[in-house]
């Protein structure tokens, strides 16, 4: 087995980690020397060890080393997905934000093809070494280093909760933090596996279990610290000692809206909703120019099959329910783990589009029914962002709303406002089982889906159920949902994706019938073709592959 310690990507920051607890509950960080802080002399009690816990996810999981464009994992890695998803465009030199999400080529309305003179495989790969990392050039590093940190903080919890003496039933607390442990170890593992082409195992505090795995091997891993998650809640007997651990783990300022202290029950859902997600985003469920048999021809995962969408109707079927306590995050007015103003996508979308780091894309706005509220409440056309490519756009993110009562409202500046979700979320889980039950020809169930979660954030828009859609129109409606109703959730790529929209047109992918603006905002094109072919599955990041040169997986893609 390899050590790994010289590799930063798996190196415990445990004063990074004591900070968060001190935002949420002052006494928690009374363990030991702050200023010299060590497992030993920090994480010998209960309180420390969820200190340690608490810490390890929301600093070193999503706010550690994001700095370079926004302030944390919902603002970078994430931004990079919408962008990737067509949803959101950039201008910003930070990361390659501007490069990542420009297509190949698209060909306008009259014919006229317009080519990008430097194709986004290229850009990435050019950019993937340690030397442009260190000048915030480096895309692939981001997502990889904040996964690791975060998995390997809960192999070190795990290693710690057998020197801890727990207060009250001390097995159902000691279970709850294991509980916690395997269920962002099985995140960090489904983040890798569902981005990165290969990855390594790391069930050992600042070790891995050898050579790259495929991405497919993560998922499994993932899959299975979900399920020992599962049963690990399945064995706690103390409802009270786990709502109260929970309850230290979870900082009291993420308790709110969608946030809290789930029940047993409600944590078993939002699992199966998670392994529903892994299955659903890492396989190809191609629906390409409105064609539901669509195939791919190249790629770096399979096609979806019968007994794949059973699965995924049966755990969705089980996951997340309307008024089901989830994982979110929020910002504070100090010490927060991620600012108001750039700690989301959303954060940073939300200003008039000459002055927003991201900018609401026109594809995006076409996705939108005529008459929706949610559009009402939170877009308007007071100027236009002008580019050359494909980023112009008459749209702009409408902070806080625009005081529509009851619709959603998709991003905030002010401290506390927005919910980022982390993990799953009623709305995703509603979609899955919208998409599932089509695929599996229950077209008038998926549709009520569709409606469920149009009614949930208020849309507005007239019933599509019971219209006797065809799959093709039924699919255009779910597509056209997923896109709007889980923006700013960290999957809008793998959509895209596993649609086949990224992949190239000679490849049988593509995206049709868009609308791009070209001529200097002069002229709405709206039945452009787009071939984005962005990289499926990234390679590994070079900050792990020159520090960690070990054998087994291809590190490169070797399908692009």
């Amino acid at each position: 087995m390899k050590r790994i310690t010289k590799n930063k990507f798996f190196s415990t920051a445990l004063f990074a980690t004591l900070m968060l607890a001190g935002v949420s509950c002052k006494e928690q960080l009374d363990v030991g020397n702050p200023n010299q802080p060590t497992t030993a002399a920090n994480v010998n009690t209960e309180t420390g060890l969820i200190a340690f816990a608490q810490g390890g996810v929301y600093v070193n999981g999503f706010l550690n080393g994001d700095g370079w464009l926004g302030n944390s994992y919902f603002s970078l890695p994430w931004g990079y997905s919408e962008l990737m998803a067509d949803n959101v465009g950039a201008d910003a030199s930070n990361n390659q934000v501007t490069t990542i999400g420009v297509p190949d080529y698209i060909i306008l309305d009259d014919g006229t093809k317009v080519t990008n003179p430097a194709p986004q495989v290229g850009i990435i790969r050019a950019y993937n070494s340690r030397a442009a990392t260190g000048a915030g050039n480096n895309p692939l590093y981001y997502q990889w280093l904040n996964m690791y940190a975060l998995n390997n903080v809960c192999n070190e919890t795990l290693d710690l909760v057998s020197t801890i003496s727990f207060s009250g039933d001390k097995t159902s607390r000691a279970n709850t933090i294991k509980a916690w442990s395997y269920w962002w170890k099985g995140y960090a593992y489904a983040s890798i596996g569902s981005m990165y082409y290969a990855g390594l195992i790391a069930d050992k505090t600042g070790a891995t279990d050898g050579g790259y795995v495929l991405h497919d091997a993560m998922i499994t891993k993932s899959n299975e610290y979900f399920n020992l998650a599962a049963t690990t809640l399945g064995s706690i007997t103390s409802a009270s000692d786990y709502q109260a651990v929970l309850g230290q783990l979870i900082p009291s300022f993420m308790q709110v809206g969608n946030g809290g202290v789930p029940t047993v029950d409600m944590w078993k859902r939002n699992i199966n909703t998670m392994l529903a997600r892994n299955i659903l985003v890492n396989k190809l469920a191609p629906f390409v120019n409105g064609n539901p048999a669509a195939t791919i021809s190249k790629s770096s995962t399979t096609a979806m099959t019968a007994a794949d969408w059973t699965s995924v109707l049966t755990l969705a079927t089980n996951g997340i329910k309307k008024g089901d306590i989830v994982f979110t995050e929020r910002s504070t007015a100090s010490n927060s783990p991620f600012s108001p103003t750039g700690g989301t996508v959303a954060a940073l979308t939300s200003n008039v589009n000459t002055s927003s780091t991201f900018k609401i894309s026109e594809r995006f706005m076409q996705s939108f029914n005529a008459g929706d509220q949610r559009v009402v409440n939170n877009f308007n056309t007071k100027t236009t962002y002008k580019n050359n490519y494909t980023f112009t756009t008459r749209y702009s993110m409408v902070p806080n709303g625009t005081g529509v009562t009851g619709v959603y409202v998709y991003g905030s500046k002010d401290i506390g406002a927005h919910e980022v979700f982390i993990a799953g979320s009623y709305e995703e889980n509603a979609l899955m089982l919208a998409e599932a039950n089509m695929r599996l020809g229950n077209i008038e169930t998926g549709l009520g889906f569709v409606d469920a979660v149009r009614t949930y954030q208020g849309a507005g828009v007239p019933a599509v159920a019971g219209t006797s859609l065809t799959l093709s129109k039924a699919l255009t409606e779910l597509t056209k949902e997923r896109r709007v109703s889980l923006f700013s959730r960290g999957l809008a790529f793998y959509d895209l994706r596993r649609w086949g929209w990224t992949y190239p047109i000679a490849s049988g992918g593509g995206s049709y019938g868009n609308t791009v603006i070209t001529n200097a905002g002069a002229l709405i094109n709206k039945n452009v073709t787009i071939d984005y072919n962005f990289m499926d599955y990234w390679d590994v990041p070079a900050d792990e592959t020159v520090l960690n040169p070990t054998t087994g997986a291809a590190i490169k893609n070797p399908n692009f």
